[in-house]
């Protein structure tokens, strides 16, 4: 069978998803394809339900930190709740017919199945083949990637999909990567009475983030208990009699439950990239400004050098799907990215690290202020641990980075990717007025320590 349409789009997540709604709701005869669920991994496996786990497992630790601060208070945890709320609320038993129907009333086509691409502007799904007068849309995102580690492969060791779904806890965990993923779900296991270690091969966890951000995390880690273990190597993982063993050069660690959250795979292979002339093996796709692979061929998301967040595949999606639709607009802007790893403290940053702008040649100034030295710091006691860190372009007088950590870090944020976004000069925000006591009146403290 063989159907002309207007745009194919390959891949529902966040962004395929919302791509997809514009152009049929612009008047395009829209066919949207996915074997899995319509919304991809964000709404059922990574950040609505991890950020619930994360909701949950910081109110324990306020209601703890009630102590001294308003009086006593007893808590004990209860992971029911927890699963409860992700199943029935959240995902829906991990049912996607509401994100369907949500789907086809914009007046998109849905078919359920793996979508191949099978020549300029054609994807084939099952027996049908679709051309496209338009083109096509990928956003086939990732899955959880595993690291050839010895043994790792022939053990029933979990991914973030299999905790985004668990009922019941164990009474021990090893998390085999320190990246934001581990360490969200490591501290989350953690508050629930999991005794947790995390295993990171590079010299801290975090690597992305500023130095800084990884010495904060790494203490407040250990001080709630959990065992950081970095820049080390996994030998082997075996699994025997319900117990896991991970070897490392100088000890063997033993848990309950293993969790790798070492990265991220493209669902790129056996996509028939060749069948457009692309290499077949290709681990990203390469885009232009207005995310263009090819003549007809666009792709948005965890596919792109750019796209490893599901806020970026959203702002990708309005670029492609304006391009498709043959309007005017600007090009795709990457230097104020924002991320936020929900750990407590908050990591927020956008734009480049320290490290980052001093390799691109960039004469940098630094500001850097404790947040636990701020009034609101200070006010708000237990759980105050943060800091914000700026990086300036020095002749420019312009942020090119920054860093907000703390309690709402990612809130926080929000000015200091303005910031970056329109290079606001660093003496425009000297002159502004700061509200107080707030936590993001540290960042006049960070701008006045600039050097």
């Amino acid at each position: 069978m063989s159907e002309n349409v207007d745009v194919v789009v390959v891949g529902l997540g966040p962004g395929g998803e919302a791509a997809a709604t514009r152009l049929a709701e612009a008047g395009m005869d829209v066919v949207g394809v996915d074997e899995r669920l319509v919304g991809g991994e964000c709404p059922y496996f990574a950040c609505v339900p991890t950020k619930m786990m994360v909701r949950a497992a910081g109110a324990l630790v306020e209601a703890q930190r009630a102590r001294g601060l308003a009086g006593d208070s007893a808590v004990t945890p209860s992971w029911a709740p927890v699963a409860a709320r992700i199943s029935e609320e959240a995902t829906a038993g991990w049912d996607d017919d509401a994100a369907v129907k949500r789907l086809e009333e914009a007046g998109v086509t849905f078919v359920r199945g793996r979508g191949r691409l099978a020549g300029p502007r054609t994807v084939e799904v099952g027996g049908t083949t679709y051309a496209a007068r338009k083109g096509v849309l990928l956003n086939t995102g990732t899955a959880p990637a595993a690291p050839p580690i010895d043994g790792l492969a022939d053990t029933p060791y979990w991914t973030n999909r299999d905790a985004a779904q668990l009922t019941e806890l164990p009474g021990s965990l090893i998390v085999i990567g320190g990246g934001p993923v581990g360490a969200e779900l490591a501290q989350v296991f953690s508050r629930f009475g999991v005794q947790v270690s995390v295993i990171e091969v590079t010299d801290r966890i975090l690597k992305p983030e500023e130095p800084e951000s990884s010495e904060l995390v790494t203490d407040v880690f250990v001080r709630e208990g959990i065992t950081v273990i970095t820049d080390t190597e996994v030998s082997s993982v075996s699994y025997d009699e319900g117990s896991f063993a991970v070897a490392l050069p100088d000890r063997t660690l033993h848990a309950d439950k293993l969790l790798v959250a070492a990265g991220r795979r493209p669902n790129l292979s056996d996509l028939g990239l060749e069948s457009v002339g692309l290499d077949g093996d290709a681990r990203l796709l390469e885009v232009d400004g207005h995310l263009r692979v090819a003549d007809g061929l666009w792709a948005i998301g965890d596919i792109t050098a750019k796209g490893p967040w599901t806020h970026t595949s959203m702002y990708q999606a309005g670029i492609a799907a304006q391009d498709i639709l043959g309007e005017d607009g600007p090009e795709a802007d990457y230097r104020a990215m924002p991320r936020v790893t929900f750990t407590d403290p908050e990591i927020g940053s956008v734009g480049l690290t320290e490290r980052q702008a001093r390799d691109q040649g960039i004469r940098v100034r630094v500001g850097l202020s404790v947040l636990s030295a701020s009034a609101r710091g200070w006010i708000h006691g237990p759980g105050n641990e943060g800091l914000i860190k700026l990086v300036e372009d020095a002749d420019r007088g312009v942020l090119v980075g920054a860093t907000s950590a703390g309690p709402s870090g990612g809130e926080v944020l929000s000015m200091l990717t303005t910031a970056v976004h329109a290079e606001i000069p660093t003496q425009t925000l000297r002159t502004m007025i700061y509200a107080y006591p707030t936590f993001h009146r540290a960042v006049e403290d960070a701008l006045g320590n600039l050097a």
